[in-house]
């Protein structure tokens, strides 16, 4: 951003140094070069009141709940393992790094609304949001026969096969996914920044929304903290990876749970439910102890690395 307000100032500087122009057009310009100039000192702000925000508060989200479910194996539903993931991560920072204060959208079995989990992490004054999912494939179908019947045709009684659909929802697919935000949604995520500015940066009055440049700040914030989700996505599936566990890397989705929270944010998909194996392991006390840790340790590592930058 500063490199390309950089290159208006040389332009217009140029034009009014090497061309004769009237005198209102020159002042006209000359109000634009002020303004850039503002621009650059007020993103300058941004960047210096965003490299000194520390990571105090995260908010840790198990997935569905209560009348939703999620994704169901053979013998375990998503929500339950989501959540006793997510209690074992609070445990590990509880214990491992007390100063960094743990809030869970759901503690037990109970349901709670998308708009509603990142509302929790806004009102919360949060600096990260991590939300931990189970995934699944959509399954394969396939049309077999199952019996037959008599029909009439014309004057006889003729024997045709009845079939039908079994949806096989299996899947040899295994490894762990870990979600930043989509690019569709940043005009969402600009909205949480602006509407809980005051939480967002620790300089008081940087986001005034009736300054123009209030917009170029909330960019500002919206790609750092778009850089901050991937930075954590990789340490979480670093880790993973370390575990021996597939990895299919950190991508880019358009999520509502990651879109409405106005700090840096992260949806894990710890693996697959419909493969057998994987559903063993994450229903397992090793399995589940080995995911928070891997989890956590990129949680503590993200928060040091920022620390170290300051």
């Amino acid at each position: 951003m500063q490199s390309y307000l950089k290159v208006l100032y040389d332009q217009e500087l140029k034009t009014i140094t090497e061309i004769s122009i009237p005198l209102d057009n020159v002042m006209d310009m000359m109000k634009s070069i002020a303004r850039l100039f503002l621009i650059l000192i007020v993103v300058g702000c941004a960047q210096q009141a965003l490299a000194q925000k520390v990571v105090s508060k995260v908010v840790l989200d198990a997935g569905h709940g209560g009348k939703d479910p999620g994704a169901i194996g053979s013998f375990s539903k998503e929500k339950d393992i989501a959540l006793g993931i997510t209690l074992k991560v609070r445990d590990i920072l509880n214990r491992e790094m007390p100063q960094l204060k743990t809030i869970l959208t759901r503690d037990a079995d109970f349901f709670v609304e998308l708009k509603g989990r990142h509302e929790i992490a806004n009102k919360a004054n949060a600096d990260l949001f991590i939300s931990i999912h189970v995934n699944s494939t959509a399954g394969t179908r396939s049309r077999v026969q199952s019996g037959t019947r008599r029909v009439k045709q014309g004057r006889k009684y003729v024997t045709v096969p009845v079939y039908k659909t079994i949806v096989n929802r299996a899947t040899s697919v295994s490894g762990t996914e870990t979600y930043v935000l989509g690019l569709s949604r940043n005009s969402q995520k600009e909205k949480a920044i602006g509407e809980y500015s005051e939480t967002v940066s620790d300089e008081p009055g940087l986001m005034d929304e009736n300054d123009p440049t209030t917009a170029i700040i909330i960019a500002q914030y919206s790609q750092a903290f778009l850089g901050r989700s991937v930075t954590l996505g990789s340490k979480v599936q670093q880790n993973f990876g370390k575990l021996g566990r597939g990895n299919f890397g950190v991508k880019q989705k358009s999520l509502e749970v990651l879109a409405g929270s106005a700090m840096p944010g992260v949806l894990i998909e710890v693996g697959f439910i419909n493969n057998a194996e994987e559903e063993a392991y994450l229903n397992s006390p090793a399995g589940q102890d080995a995911l928070a840790r891997a989890i956590a340790t990129a949680i503590i590592d993200y928060k040091l690395e920022l620390e170290r930058k300051k």
